[in-house]
């Protein structure tokens, strides 16, 4: 059941980044000053690439809910930042460029630190610390996620904040699809339909905050901090309002650690790769051309 799980969240990782570098395109040609504003995806929603793209990313989530009824949030939060191999795969095939150490590198850690999770994984839980600490950890991730909107005057609100703000909403959607997944294994179909309802909530917001981001930022910049917040704060929170014990792990849950920390590294250095990089920028180019001619 955990190597499916883990199959499940590496199969959504894909989806997911594949939704992004789409959705990235479409994005920027949307003026600045609809960044965090509604009337941002009121321009996209009328933008038939930017739909395709998005239900891409949409068809990953059935992906990590199966994920998580087959495997601990430990485990598949992680994985889910695999999919960004994805992008390297196409720079490579697509534009010709040549995979320096960075992305070697980058690569092999994100396949280790894979396969170490796998190793040392914790078991699956469907229990929880209770209502009151489920209630403060996702306050305090609601807090960035809408510090942008609260600073939204400022000029640097579409900016750095809106990354922090898109991690930490993708957090909370986790966290969200984890209870979701636990209410639907204890046969708690309305309880279940709730954790749907905040999730899809704050993926929306997420989304909005990403969408903010990409308009102002390349990919490569805006997908390592967005990434590495959307898998740490999960893994941080797991083992407090999930008891998902790394006691009982190879190390007392230091090859955990080192596990997770692998993947971190080859995320960031891989979404700031060149190779990566081009994927955005050369089909970014090419819709401006398109756009050109028209």
């Amino acid at each position: 059941m955990l190597a499916l799980g883990i199959i499940c969240a590496i199969g959504a990782s894909t989806l997911y980044n594949t939704s992004i570098a789409l959705q990235a395109l479409e994005a920027r040609q949307v003026g600045h000053e609809h960044a965090l504003r509604a009337s941002l995806i009121g321009r996209l929603i009328r933008n038939p690439r930017w739909l395709v793209a998005t239900l891409i990313g949409l068809l990953g989530w059935p992906l990590e809910i199966a994920a998580l009824l087959m495997a601990p949030l430990t485990v598949v939060q992680p994985c889910l930042a695999s999919g960004l191999v994805l992008l390297l795969w196409l720079g490579v095939t697509r534009l010709g460029e040549t995979p320096g150490w960075r992305e070697c590198g980058a690569v092999a850690a994100i396949v280790i630190g894979v396969a170490g999770i796998a190793w040392a994984a914790p078991a699956r839980t469907t229990s929880n610390a209770g209502t009151v600490p489920i209630a403060i950890a996702l306050a305090l991730v609601t807090i960035p996620v809408l510090a942008p909107y609260a600073l939204r005057a400022r000029a640097h609100a579409a900016g750095t904040l809106a990354v922090v703000a898109a991690g930490f909403g993708y957090a909370w959607t986790a966290i969200a699809t984890k209870l979701l997944t636990d209410e639907l294994s204890a046969g708690s179909v309305a309880v279940a339909a709730i954790w749907l309802a905040t999730a899809a909530a704050s993926e929306g917001l997420a989304l909005l905050s990403e969408m903010s981001a990409l308009g102002r930022r390349p990919a490569t910049r805006v997908a390592p901090m967005m990434f590495s917040i959307q898998v740490l704060v999960p893994v941080i929170l797991a083992p407090l309002i999930f008891e998902e014990s790394w006691s009982d792990t190879p190390g007392g849950g230091a090859a955990l650690v080192v596990a997770i920390l692998l993947i971190l590294a080859g995320v960031v250095a891989l979404a700031g790769s060149r190779a990566v990089g081009a994927v955005i920028e050369s089909a970014h180019a090419d819709d401006q051309v398109v756009g050109e001619s028209r």
